[in-house]
């Protein structure tokens, strides 16, 4: 009854082996909101020995909702995510080594926390930030387990460098969305259910159980009934530039990333994706709109979005200037929040 992981142990697939490789192992957890949160609790009564946690935010009224770990005193006193985190995992089990940095995750900062890193959970809001992980963990051959939710809907795939196809292979193929849970919503439960799937699939791979993984990408709807496990195998492309024959990351390159700079004179970031999007901006205005946040203006060149005291104009391409700040992580996480 003294041994915290006797249950664990007991589940022969890990046993006492497999227990001591997650107490041997590091892994890295980009996002700590309601993906990050549990998938770091749920790794942490694991027993995996070091935990790395970067995020750029800080907790906020509305994600109490679903992002555990937080209280309504983080709330109130805008405690950065990564340290809330960190402090009631360490109060949960003070064996595990917990590594948290509050950081906006680009490049050079994601190559500085991979040194020994077995693998990399994706919990971001964003899909520029899981391209720079795809293209990292295809550049060091680390697996990483991609998800994300919104609304009632989730979405999960496990991949392995030099095995599966990449995230770049399997983008225009499948039904990666651009909603935001700050524009249609979430369900707790729906955060749940991803959650549970990553962290059976990081157990798997930690123990040595690779034979076990699903092989699949998975989604489901709970509000609809729905769940669908696709097999994507085929969609491992040789000449795909991130996971092909001839790899050029894209993604790590200054061409493939988001770009976020402070225009000269201005109080105002310009931000550009680092892929052109086609976006519809009738549609666009009218999701907005229904959020009754601020004041939404439309022509057919740009939309304008006033919020409180920021402005945020954004043209089809997916580029935006967000006006009212020079804090460069301050206009990346309003573009994520409202467009994807």
């Amino acid at each position: 009854m003294q041994d915290r992981y006797s249950r664990q142990k007991l589940f022969r697939p890990i046993g006492a082996e497999g227990q001591q490789m997650l107490q041997d192992a590091k892994v890295l957890i980009i996002g700590a909101g309601a993906l990050g949160t549990g998938l770091a609790e749920s790794l942490v009564r694991s027993g995996v020995g070091q935990l790395v946690i970067a995020d750029r935010d800080y907790v906020e009224w509305s994600n109490l909702q679903r992002q555990q770990l937080f209280t309504e005193a983080d709330a109130a006193s805008r405690q950065p995510k990564a340290i809330a985190v960190k402090e009631r995992l360490a109060a949960i089990n003070s064996e595990v080594r917990i590594d948290a940095h509050v950081l906006d995750v680009t490049k050079e900062e994601l190559e500085s926390l991979l040194p020994g890193v077995q693998l990399i959970l994706d919990a971001t809001d964003n899909f520029d930030t899981r391209l720079l992980i795809n293209d990292m963990s295809q550049k060091y051959r680390i697996p990483w387990i991609y998800g994300g939710c919104v609304g009632s809907y989730g979405i999960t795939y496990t991949i392995i460098p030099g095995v599966t196809p990449c995230l770049n292979c399997l983008l225009g193929t499948m039904p990666f969305g651009g909603d935001t849970c700050d524009t249609v919503g979430v369900i707790p439960s729906a955060v749940q259910i991803v959650v549970a799937h990553q962290a059976a699939e990081a157990l798997k791979l930690l123990t040595g159980n690779s034979d076990s993984l699903r092989g699949t990408l998975l989604t489901f709807d709970l509000w609809k009934n729905e769940q669908i496990s696709i097999k994507v195998d085929s969609a491992k492309r040789t000449d795909c530039d991130s996971c092909g024959a001839e790899p050029v990351y894209p993604y790590l390159t200054a061409a493939g990333t988001r770009k976020a700079e402070v225009l000269c004179g201005r109080d105002t970031v310009q931000i550009r994706p680092a892929q052109p999007r086609k976006l519809n901006l009738s549609e666009v205005a009218q999701t907005l709109n229904s959020l009754d946040e601020g004041q939404v203006e439309l022509n057919p060149f740009l939309l304008s979005f006033s919020l409180r005291d920021k402005r945020i104009v954004l043209f089809a391409d997916g580029r935006a200037l967000v006006h009212g700040t020079k804090e460069l992580a301050e206009a990346k996480t309003l573009y994520d929040r409202y467009f994807g």
